[in-house]
């Protein structure tokens, strides 16, 4: 049976734009053993190819092929519900690109939708007309619900704030597309080509990476480079199969959980 990877990235891979040691070698390792991996992350702001740009400067070379967003799930999703519909969007690049090459039309009147992504370049008026869309009847979808890391001189609001500021203005609240929901979880599987029992996912947050894991009957490994600490697990009434240190403490050849334990 194949067994394949789905990879958060900030925190796994690299924290900030500082890799995290080992990381490099571990992608390197799946590459040359023909290993199916996917990074998946619920960042909607940066296309494909820069997410593949990113990791090129520190040192990871892969393709488009091995990257999967949450603009992208959104775009999928869209297409599903309304093929060639309208959305007005706030948000930049990645979404907008998925989006388009979904077939969806970005709109400035009357959407069918409201998509809201991450990004600082749109303004309170527009968060306003996006109120008042909804309120028109448009369907609120946002393409994840990540929290601001609430660190001093963060620049941008984080898109939890701004999803939970056009619920309480419309009194709409949002699907949402990105991890933990199953959406994102279940077309990132399907896109690598796997079935439910051949999906690990590899992620440093327990609310997101494995708390979606788990609700989707994957295999989950946590890694302690990034934002969970061991004290915190107390708090879930859930755990990963695998807990290691780092990326690079993961052996191969897959499956190897049952011989780790």
């Amino acid at each position: 049976m194949a067994q394949g990877l789905l990879i958060d990235m900030d925190g796994v891979i690299y924290g900030g734009d500082t890799l995290i040691p080992g990381a490099d070698q571990f992608i390197g390792r799946l590459l040359k053993n023909d290993v199916p991996f996917m990074f998946m992350t619920n960042n909607s702001q940066r296309t494909p190819l820069e997410v593949v740009r990113k990791l090129k400067k520190l040192g990871i070379e892969v393709t488009e092929k091995h990257v999967y967003t949450s603009a992208m799930a959104t775009g999928k999703f869209l297409a599903t519900q309304i093929p060639n519909g309208t959305a007005f969007v706030l948000g930049e690049g990645g979404l907008l690109t998925s989006l388009h090459d979904n077939g969806i039309t970005l709109v400035d009147t009357d959407p069918e939708y409201v998509v809201l992504g991450e990004g600082r370049n749109f303004t309170l008026e527009m968060v306003q007309r996006a109120v008042d869309m909804i309120l028109a009847g448009a369907k609120f979808i946002t393409t994840n619900r990540d929290p601001s890391p609430k660190k001093k001189g963060w620049n941008n609001l984080g898109i939890a704030a701004t999803t939970a500021m056009i619920e309480e203005a419309s009194g709409v609240r949002a699907f949402v597309i990105g991890k933990p929901g199953p959406v994102m979880m279940r077309s990132a599987r399907k896109a690598l080509g796997l079935e439910t029992a051949e999906t690990t996912i590899i992620g440093d947050t327990m609310d997101t990476d494995i708390q979606g894991g788990v609700q989707m009957g994957y295999k989950t490994i946590l890694v302690l480079s990034g934002i969970t600490k061991p004290e915190e697990f107390k708090k879930y009434a859930f755990k990963p199969d695998l807990i290691v240190n780092s990326i690079n403490d993961i052996k191969l050849p897959l499956p190897w959980w049952e011989s780790a334990k």
